[in-house]
């Protein structure tokens, strides 16, 4: 008996991504060989599985002139039976073949090829495949086959096709890899890009754009975040909608689902968003899903260069019926979020060399509207600028005011690249107050022949101390005793004078 089969109803489409392996078989049924499968436009680098689910019995009347866009004939009859590794899972697909007493399989008229290969995708992960290819330029081939009705699947999971090789047959890839792009959040600008400057308790904003293809499987997405970085799991938004409940506890819906293996995954991630495949089967052409979320910059940030990273990626696909894991994983996209330090010099009538102590400091914010509070040399957070009193004196919050060493030294990490501004409120004993504020400027990292480098910026800061003024009170009284000595001699000089002139006349 002959049936008909269209190579248009067919031709379908269902591959997914990754890389591997050498040419490997397994077991094909039928008697008749000789069959091929050639991919066109296969990405480098992936793995591609063959599965015959119907081997050829026998054909006839193929066309040599009747062939479609890729050049496989068209028309003809052909009779199918079942492998036996599908039979079972086929005689329950009722909607798209059917098997008559014999155990010929017909295709049910109208029914819908791609869905039939979305589903026969899902039974392939469970079982090996006849045959594995990884393709080392655009094109993949596989010879040597028996005749038969072949899905061609990748860990990609975007479309390639479903068909029969009579003898052979050309499928054309349609898939591209998913891409993962991380940014930042630039406080200063509100730009996005790979780098930003952050107070230590500072709020980071960060972003990733996943680009979906057609066909996606198994999509999870990962973020590690270093130790200088806290999650704030309630910030997490895909496509601006929050995934986790106002205490950041782990949800699941009907798109993705929240955990936190807090490294104890295989890749030490800190969150994972794995995405339901009922949602990736909604898209049929690139698709960017974006994943927002925020971390505060905390005590444990690396001051200076490196700084703090960031990374992200995407796991896609299933390698093989041994594993549930992704077998393709996207490179990390990474940030980095800068925190710089700021030190103080303390010195006298100026000499560089002469350290003060215990001169007091309080540093202030580019708009002087709040003062830093720093623990054991890290800034802890910013609080407001009290007002002054009736008599003029300010009384600084805790934490606030910041005393030089007998170094004469402030150390101050944990700042953004920034304006500050230190203001001595306590002169050392024997020194005069500063008048005005110190300004302080933070630029961050420079590169200098493509490497970044920086250097602590040190505030050097000069006190003068005023002379001893002169004694007044002891001055007064030798003038007069002087005066009174001239005039007693003058005296004496004008009575001797006189006795002289009275004796002579």
């Amino acid at each position: 008996m002959k049936y008909v089969r269209k190579s248009l109803a067919l031709l379908l489409a269902l591959i997914l991504v990754l890389a591997l392996g050498g040419t490997a078989f397994a077991t094909q049924e039928g008697t008749l060989t000789g069959g091929s499968i050639t991919i066109n436009d296969a990405v480098p680098g992936q793995i591609y599985n063959a599965y015959q689910i119907l081997y050829i019995k026998s054909y006839s009347g193929v066309s040599e002139t009747a062939k479609d866009d890729l050049g496989n004939p068209t028309g003809g009859n052909y009779a199918y039976k079942a492998n036996s590794a599908w039979e079972t899972w086929l005689r329950t697909q009722t909607s798209y073949v059917s098997f008559d007493d014999q155990g010929y399989v017909t295709w049910v008229e109208n029914a819908d090829p791609a869905a039939f290969a979305k589903l026969a995708q899902v039974e392939a992960a469970k079982m090996s495949a006849d045959a594995t290819a990884t393709a080392q330029t655009t094109t993949v081939s596989f010879t040597e086959l028996k005749l038969g009705y072949y899905l061609v699947d990748t860990t990609l999971g975007t479309l390639c096709s479903l068909d029969t090789t009579n003898p052979s047959v050309v499928m054309q890839e349609k898939n591209e890899v998913p891409a993962n792009v991380k940014t930042v959040q630039e406080d200063s600008n509100n730009a996005w890009g790979a780098t930003n400057d952050a107070d230590i308790g500072q709020t980071v904003n960060f972003k990733s754009t996943i680009t979906a293809q057609p066909g996606a499987e198994n999509y999870v997405f990962h973020d590690k975040m270093s130790t200088g970085l806290t999650l704030d799991k309630a910030s997490i938004k895909v496509n601006n909608v929050a995934v986790t409940d106002t205490q950041g506890n782990d949800v699941s819906d009907d798109n993705y689902t929240v955990s936190y293996p807090s490294g104890e995954g295989t890749d030490g991630c800190t969150f994972e968003i794995a995405f339901a495949q009922s949602y990736l089967d909604t898209i049929s052409k690139a698709t960017a899903i974006t994943v927002t979320y925020s971390a505060t910059l905390n005590e444990s940030a690396f001051i200076g260069l490196p700084g703090n990273p960031n990374e992200s990626k995407l796991s896609y696909g299933v390698a093989d019926s041994t594993t549930s894991a992704p077998s393709g994983t996207t490179p990390p996209s990474k940030t980095t979020t800068y925190t710089w330090d700021v030190d103080v010099l303390k010195y006298a009538n100026g000499d560089e060399s002469k350290v003060l102590k215990d001169a007091q400091f309080v540093l202030l914010n580019s708009a002087k509207s709040k003062v830093a509070t720093v623990v054991n040399g890290k800034l802890t957070g910013w609080a407001d600028v009290p007002a002054a009193g009736t008599d003029g004196t300010i009384t600084w919050p805790a934490n606030t005011v910041l005393t030089t060493d007998a170094k004469g030294k402030i150390e101050i990490d944990g700042l953004d690249a920034d304006t500050y501004y230190l203001r001595e409120v306590k002169a050392p004993a024997g020194y005069n107050k500063l008048k005005d504020d110190t300004t302080v400027v933070i630029t961050g990292a420079t590169t200098d022949g493509g490497k970044l480098t920086y250097t602590t910026v040190v505030a050097k800061i000069n006190n003068q101390s005023g002379t001893e003024l002169p004694s007044t009170g002891g001055m007064g009284t030798t003038i007069f005793y002087v005066l009174g000595s001239v005039l007693v001699v003058g005296a004496v000089v004008l009575l001797v004078t006189r006795k002289r002139m009275s004796t002579k006349g």
